[in-house]
């Protein structure tokens, strides 16, 4: 596969297709719906990869969201993290945000058909990677486009003795390109909130979110979540169509992002709640226990 060869996948019982690139970090580029693009574009491709601005669906790893610090602690292992310096990228505040794989090259595509994309990462082998994140492992990622839906199987299989936090996330970004932005009404499922500061990190405050329908309007969102049950539902709707996110199973945590300033709307499948890997709450891959999560996204 030559650098940048886009991955086209095709569903065979509608005109939905996906798009991935897997030497731009897996991102998935485009959701297409007979020619309507269903993914937020935003500065596009070039820009992700120079400058790790997120479009698409991109995937954050090994941490999903910010850290309230440059450091964190796993047992006995202590990491100290450098913005700028092994893939590490700071927000405005300076936090580190989204992990360190943005536009990643090192994806080897194992599995390839008109509609299942499966590649891999060994994050193991790659000395720049561990000097952040130094937790040996095999980072798989399976695709599969059937149904009017798109299936994302994450799978991580530790390789050396020491377990692998599961703090990892997508950001999708999504939009409904035959509805104007305050007529889209999103639906959200029964979980609980946890309440950010103004730099966007837990204040550890929670409350109750009931699940609940609301017209997006001109709210603006960026509000993190967790007990996010199995099975739950995120969806946005406007014009003729609906965009469902389900969080199928290893994702209890979310982020629900929707600048004003775009017509775009984020449903965030999180392995663990923001900042987790500093202050705890995730599962862990043991070595001979493979750490797997899925979720899928039906256009409706």
């Amino acid at each position: 596969m030559s650098d940048l060869e886009p991955c086209v996948l095709s569903d065979s019982s509608s005109r939905l297709t996906a798009t991935f690139v897997p030497q731009a970090g897996m991102i998935g580029t485009s959701l297409c719906d007979d020619g309507a693009e269903l993914l937020g574009q935003r500065h596009g491709v070039a820009a992700y990869l120079d400058a790790h601005k997120t479009m698409g669906i991109p995937l954050l790893y090994p941490w999903a969201n910010r850290l309230s610090g440059n450091d964190y602690r796993v047992g006995a292992t202590s990491v100290k993290l450098t913005p700028g310096l092994g893939g590490v990228h700071a927000d405005a505040f300076g936090a580190p945000i989204h992990g360190t794989l943005a536009g990643d090259t090192g994806w080897r595509v194992t599995a390839r058909s008109v509609s299942t994309l499966t590649a891999e990462l060994d994050f193991g082998s790659r000395p720049d990677l561990l000097a952040t994140f130094p937790f040996p492992h095999l980072l798989e990622l399976a695709i599969t486009l059937a149904d009017r839906t798109l299936t994302m199987r994450t799978k991580v299989t530790a390789t050396g003795e020491a377990a692998v936090p599961l703090c990892f996330g997508f950001h999708p970004y999504f939009q409904l390109p035959d509805a104007p932005r305050p007529q889209w009404r999103i639906d959200t499922p029964l979980m609980r909130s946890r309440v950010v500061d103004a730099h966007g990190l837990p204040t550890g405050e929670l409350a109750p979110h009931p699940a609940s329908t609301e017209v997006l309007g001109d709210k603006a969102f960026d509000h993190g979540f967790d007990e996010v049950a199995d099975g739950s539902v995120f969806a946005v709707s406007g014009g003729d169509r609906r965009i469902e996110v389900r969080f199928d199973h290893g994702y209890p945590a979310a982020q629900i992002y929707a600048p004003a300033t775009e017509d775009v709307v984020c449903f965030e499948p999180m392995a663990a709640p923001t900042d987790a890997l500093r202050s705890g709450g995730y599962a862990l891959a043991r070595p001979g226990q493979p750490g797997v999560a899925q979720f899928s996204i039906r256009v409706s």
